[in-house]
This record gives C-alpha cells, structure tokens and sequence, in this order.
C-alpha cells in the first residue's frame, strides 16, 4: 500500500503537468499568431475613469422594450386571438433566420451549363438536346433554392411583430449606441427607415436620441404593415396621438434627390428584395440620401453578412458623386478599414456577426432573456481618419488565467488572434482586454500601425 506521502507526491506532480501542459499551449499559442503591442497612449485616453469603462467599450446590458410598446403589442396580438400563434411566431421565425439570397439568373445559367457538361460526360451520346434539357432542369428544380417573396397582409403582420419586433429593436438599439457612445455630440433631426415594417426602428431613435430627432419617415411596401406601426405607435387604436410625433408613413421612398437624412436605416429589409439589381438600386438611394449615417443590418448568418459586404463595396466604390453632398463614404463600423472583408478572404467563409441580449415581449412563451444574432455596418459620410481605427474584438473573449484570447480585426485589413497577458503586453492593455467583450474595439496599436520611421525601408534593402 503506497504511503500518504507518496500519494501526495503523485498527486501534485500531476497538478503540475496539468499546469505546464496548459502553460505550454498558451505559449504555443502566442508564439503563433501576431500579438498587439500596445495601449493607445497618444493621449490620456482613459482619463480617471477605471479599465471597465475604456472608451473602447461598446456592449449594451439587457435591452428592453418600451413598456408602452410591449404592451401595445401584447394588446394587439390578443385583440386578433391568432391559431396557433407559438408553432406560427417559431415557423416564421426559423424560416427567416434560414432564408437564403435569391438565386441570380447568371448564376443559375452557370450551374445549368456546368449540370449539362457533366451530364454528357456520363450519358449516353445517342440522348436527344430535349431530353438533355429535361434532364438538367429536374436537377436544377431539385437543387436550387427557390426564394419567395413574403406578402405581409394583415395577419403575417401580426406574426412579424410578435416574432421580430423584440429582437430587430435590440439589434438596431445595439448600432445606434455605436453611433452615441463614440460621438456623443452628434444629436440627428431626421431619420429615413426602408422597409420600416412594425415601426422598431423609429422607437429604438426615439429611445436613442428622442430630444433631438424631430421627423421618422418609414417606409414599407406593405400598407397592411404600415398600418401595424402606426397602431403601435398609438397604443393600439385606429386614432389618437402618435407616442413618438413627427412620424409620417410612406409606401414609396422619397423622389426628390435634394432631400437628405441625418440617419438612414435598412433593418432586416435588403434580404427581402426580389435580385441584386434591385439591391444595388436601393442602396445607391439610400446613400444620396444620407447626409451622415447609413445604418444596414440583417441577420447574423453567412448569406446576411455578405449582402452587407456587398453594400458596404458598392457606397465605397461608388463614383457617382451626390451634387448635394459630395463628401465619400466610409466605414465607421464594424470594420476598422475599407479594405476587402478577412472573414470573406480565407478558405472558409465565415459570418462577421454581433450579438445583443434582450428581455423579449413577455408573451406566455416567451419569459427568459435572448440573444439577438446580427450582423450590421454603419457607413458614414467625410474620411476614414475621423474614426476611431481600433481593432474590433469579432468573437466572444476567452478569459483564462493571467492571459485573454482576443479574435480581432484589425485595421490592415487581417485577422489576429491575439493573446494578452500583463507581462507581455503591460497591465493597462491587459486589463482593458479582460473587461472587453465581443464587438468592443480594443484600445491597441498593432505592429502594421507602427509610424513608418519605426518600420525598415524598402528602399534600405
């Protein structure tokens, strides 16, 4: 029988290769991938305030609804006693969370041409051209997304709000604290909203900047939905005050290309047109008529996030100049650069999404806190260098015994996985990554923002 002595031995020989073993990875770790330098110390940037509130924090806590609007909305969804609603809000809820782009018509006559010449490196060469066509069109029916174009009357409406409402208001809530937190000083009068469906939008920038802002123009192709809003906005009856004045509903956006907004919005709405002509269409409106943000959201999925990316280049690379505002565009969020996207640039496609916590409407099924998943960019008119060009943390941060796993996009336009430790890195960038979260900007410097007197010259050999 071994004795107690020993079996304390063994016991802390194997803590200790336990410890080393989780020593050794961390170190492997940031021996791999390029690290950070330092705090930006250009200037007293945390000032008095302690490392949890750096000006790199951007998180919101829990966001919820306004009580009068949550309450309109429970009152309605009663009003109209709807069958089933739980199976139908949880139906309509996967299937736009699933929803692809729709195919374009160049790309389906790439696959058919590619099916056709794969078909006939197989097939029989006796098989006629007709049942060659037949052939690749049942495959192409069979493998192809067929993308549908929602029709929102009165009644799917009604099931958007009860599905949607809570989360697209957390979402949009979450990029207009970007826009304060960052430029406190900026106090908009007017906000443009494309497809405004049940009106979130307008109360998530009343919540925002209600003293300042003064005229909402929402627009939404469906009358049945525009109806909804203005429902919601007046505690459910046909008449009364609106709860939030100034806002006007429209079906059509506005015509005349003298007329701007301090803030134009696109929430969930770019995904529900029918091609990408008619996303480029819509996107250059809306640019010509923002006069400082534009503000694109849509779900946080692969298929969400590219549409963004798509938008973002199409404004950056635009050179049709507005007579009315000739200032170029950039990115102001999330992307510290307006350089080509790294999610979309490796062997992997990946997603560049946030998540925002909400208190949800508190329907009978619907009691527990949850977690909005988005993916957003906030382009805004004048020049790159009047942003903040802070690495933006792209994925939860992992906390671990003296280190922190940062993901971060940085501003050459790369991806680092960067592990912050206090002996490496100092205790002030230490601290600062620890009381980080997922969508914060870091307060670095990395190694390509270096002033060039520090970087060897090309010219030097």
């Amino acid at each position: 029988m071994e004795s107690p002595a020993l079996l304390r031995i063994l016991l802390n020989l194997g803590k200790w290769r336990l410890r080393r073993r989780g020593l050794t990875q961390s170190r492997t770790l940031a021996a791999l991938v390029p690290g950070v330098t330092q705090v930006d110390n250009k200037s007293d940037f945390l000032g008095k305030k302690p490392h949890r509130q750096h000006p790199g924090i951007l998180h919101l806590p829990h966001v919820r609804l306004p009580q009068a609007l949550a309450n309109t909305a429970q009152f309605l969804l009663q009003e109209n006693s709807v069958p089933y609603v739980e199976k139908q809000v949880q139906a309509l809820t996967n299937y736009l969370w699933s929803r692809h782009l729709p195919v374009e018509p160049e790309d389906l006559q790439r696959r058919a041409v590619h099916l056709e010449e794969k078909i006939l490196e197989n097939a029989d060469s006796t098989q006629t051209e007709e049942k060659l066509r037949g052939t690749v069109l049942s495959i192409l029916r069979r493998v192809t997304y067929h993308w549908q174009e929602l029709s929102y009357n009165e009644g799917l409406s009604l099931l958007y709000m009860a599905a949607r409402l809570d989360g697209g208001f957390a979402a949009v809530s979450r990029a207009f604290h970007e826009i304060r937190a960052r430029i406190p000083e900026f106090q908009p009068q007017t906000l443009l909203d494309f497809g405004s469906g049940t009106g979130s939008v307008t109360w998530a920038a009343h919540n925002t900047w209600g003293q300042s802002l003064r005229e909402y123009v929402c627009v939404d192709s469906s009358a049945a939905m525009l109806n909804l809003a203005e429902k919601l906005l007046k505690g459910g009856s046909e008449s009364g005050e609106l709860y939030v004045p100034g806002v006007f509903f429209r079906q059509f956006l506005p015509v005349s290309p003298k007329v701007q907004f301090d803030l134009v919005v696109s929430a969930f709405s770019l995904s529900e047109l029918p091609s990408k002509a008619d996303r480029s269409e819509v996107i250059q409106t809306l640019w010509r008529k923002t006069s400082n943000f534009l503000i694109l959201i849509e779900n946080g999925t692969k298929a969400g996030h590219r549409l963004l990316m798509d938008a973002r280049d199409l404004v950056l690379k635009g050179k049709e100049k507005s007579p009315l505002d000739p200032r170029p565009g950039f990115v102001f969020a999330p992307c510290p650069h307006e350089l080509p996207c790294p999610q979309l640039s490796g062997s992997k496609l990946l997603a560049c999404s946030f998540s925002q916590a909400y208190h949800p409407i508190p329907f009978s099924w619907n009691k527990k806190p949850k977690e909005e998943k988005f993916s957003m960019v906030i382009l805004a008119r004048g020049f790159p260098e009047e942003a903040h060009r802070w690495p933006r943390i792209t994925q939860p941060v992992l906390k671990r015994p003296r280190h922190v796993h940062c993901h971060l996009c940085c501003p050459d336009g790369h991806m680092q996985h960067a592990v912050v430790t206090a002996s490496r890195h100092g205790r002030d960038l230490y601290r600062c990554a620890r009381v980080s979260s997922w969508g914060d900007l870091l307060p670095v410097v990395t190694p390509s923002e270096l002033p060039p007197s520090s970087a060897q010259n090309p010219s030097d050999g």
